[in-house]
């Protein structure tokens, strides 16, 4: 269960952080979808920046014609190093960064996967950029893309369609599995979110419609099923084999891999260290601090240092 030790302090098990009041020198403002660190713990966050402040501070869209994004670079102190990426993101969705400090980004735009180095040169693009794919094929709204430990690539096909893929190194197509049409069914999706993948080779994907986890091997196998994860919307595995979950209802669910509760941390609300807006991005870096974005809000990241 969630305890809050103090207005800015909150722990889930032996998982316990400290909110960074004030962390962020944003070059701007937009809806931040989700977030990433490279070796060196610098702080990717990918932006939708055609969004408007609205009643209250929600973020509002922009009319489709205006849809666009960038990357934000931070140091571990959240001073903004760099941005980049304005010609080619349409509507940023999900980030991730492998060993090498490659960086792989979904597009619910433009129905494409992009692979950058660290500088934001373009290494690789999968999908038709501004084509969704045939039904069954990549890509329509993809929603997040992670490297396995042998190099292989898994993507959440999620918006407009219901399946997984998981693509050689190279970018070639070696399995898709799923479906076209919303399913609550063992291997069926009703929007698979986000996809991880464990040095054991088990695929988890967050069927966040369906409020579960499911596991599958590299095959695309059923394994199991998680059904109490509600609103499951991206994850991320630490050093220590746990996965960290960041929900749409307000919080972080953090689990053993076999899927034993740990706890749970986090709240919706307007005070310091508190959610405003939904969790949409999680991340952990080396030293064990937690960056978490957060969507329906404008400049929604924030930082949680571990105590």
């Amino acid at each position: 269960m969630t305890r809050v030790t103090s207005s800015t302090r909150f722990q889930a098990g032996d998982y316990k952080y400290e909110h960074v009041e004030g962390w962020g020198q944003f070059p701007g403002t937009g809806m931040v979808s989700d977030v990433a660190t490279d070796s060196q713990d610098r702080v990717y966050a990918c932006v939708r920046t055609g969004v408007e402040q609205g009643a209250g501070g929600r973020a509002q869209l922009q009319p489709r014609s205006q849809k666009k994004g960038e990357i934000w670079v931070f140091d571990r102190d959240g001073t903004h190093l760099a941005s980049w990426g304005q010609d080619l993101l349409d509507v940023p969705h999900g980030l991730w960064i492998g060993p090498e400090d490659d960086i792989y980004h979904t597009d619910a735009g433009n129905h494409t996967v992009t692979k950058f180095n660290p500088e934001g040169r373009l290494l690789m693009t999968l999908g038709s950029n501004g084509r969704a794919g045939a039904p069954g094929h990549p890509f329509n709204s993809p929603t997040r893309a992670v490297l396995s430990s042998s190099g292989e690539i898994f993507v959440s096909d999620g918006y407009g369609q219901n399946r997984c893929h998981r693509f050689t190194s190279d970018g070639e197509l070696a399995l898709s599995w799923g479906s076209d049409e919303p399913g609550r069914e063992p291997g069926e999706f009703n929007l698979p979110h986000d996809i991880t993948v464990d040095q054991n080779n088990r695929v988890y994907v967050l069927d966040r419609s369906n409020d579960r986890i499911q596991v599958f091997s590299i095959e695309g196998e059923f394994i199991e099923q998680w059904t109490d994860v509600p609103g499951g919307n991206d994850s991320v595995i630490d050093q220590n084999d746990v996965i960290h979950i960041a929900t749409g209802r307000g919080n972080i669910i953090v689990r053993t891999l076999d899927g034993n509760a740990i706890g749970v941390w986090g709240e919706h609300g307007d005070q310091p260290g508190q959610f405003s807006g939904g969790p949409h991005g999680i991340w952990i870096d080396s030293r064990g601090d937690v960056y978490v974005a957060e969507v329906g809000t404008t400049l929604g990241l924030q930082k949680f240092a571990r105590v």
